[in-house]
């Protein structure tokens, strides 16, 4: 018996091992036939989430100027057309591929757990959504600054690929760097950090915090640049002031 009990074990291990890949490989082949399917969708609709992209270019586009965007090889609107479709099936497979991570993660949560990570994940898609928000909202201004910056002498005309790489850099930029509050709350609430050491170093906080914005915003325009840092300071402050109602 004594020589059979870790048999047994090990066999319960391994088939506890193999339970966990084979539930692995089921989310994993739901969440790519989500994908396929978003793909597909994005796909038909590419019309209309080209010119929800377009949109901000149009803005600043003079009155009788056409508002399009330049192709220089004949197989760039294929390429276009099927990168558009892909990430636009990542985007809209979205929930499915959180359900499907919370489902695999969920097993293994203790009740206290799962309840800090509804709310901290339902906020960091809320704070991921408004960045990438005011990203879409912001980027008429820096494109505006950018047509300006090379002077009347230089005409824009704009390839497809390069556009659109930098209006979704921005977006994902901002939702990235507006996760900032989320993961300060996150650090105090699992007592990593205390209020009172983020309020003391508030000073280099917001130093850190610009320099933050001039190195990662991708435009590189001023304005920006602003629109980044003031709100990740004002964060700052509020995940302060949240980090003392958890401690109470």
């Amino acid at each position: 018996m004594a020589l059979r009990l870790p048999l047994r074990r090990s066999a319960v291990a391994e088939m506890t091992l193999a339970g966990h890949l084979a539930e692995l490989r089921r989310r994993v082949i739901v969440s790519a036939l989500a994908v396929g399917a978003g793909a597909v969708v994005a796909f038909v609709l590419y019309e209309s989430i080209l010119s929800f992209f377009v949109a901000p270019y149009c803005h600043i586009v003079p009155v009788g100027q056409r508002c399009a965007l330049y192709v220089t090889g004949p197989l760039d609107g294929l390429s276009i057309r099927f990168r558009i479709a892909v990430w636009g099936g990542v985007v809209l497979a979205l929930p499915v591929l959180l359900w499907q991570l919370w489902r695999f993660v969920t097993p293994g949560l203790h009740a206290h757990e799962k309840r800090y990570a509804i709310p901290f994940v339902g906020a960091s898609l809320v704070f991921f959504g408004l960045g990438g928000g005011i990203a879409w909202l912001t980027f008429p201004h820096a494109l505006r600054w950018l047509s300006s910056i090379g002077g009347p002498s230089l005409q824009s005309i704009y390839d497809p690929s390069s556009y659109l790489r930098l209006i979704i850099l921005l977006i994902v930029v901002f939702g990235v760097a507006f996760e900032f509050p989320v993961l300060l709350v996150a650090l105090q609430a699992a007592r990593v950090v205390r209020p009172a050491t983020l309020a003391a170093r508030r000073r280099w906080a917001i130093v850190a915090v610009f320099g933050f914005a001039a190195i990662a915003t991708p435009s590189s325009d001023p304005f920006s640049m602003l629109v980044l840092a003031l709100p990740l300071c004002l964060f700052y402050e509020l995940s302060i002031l949240v980090g003392r109602l958890l401690r109470r």
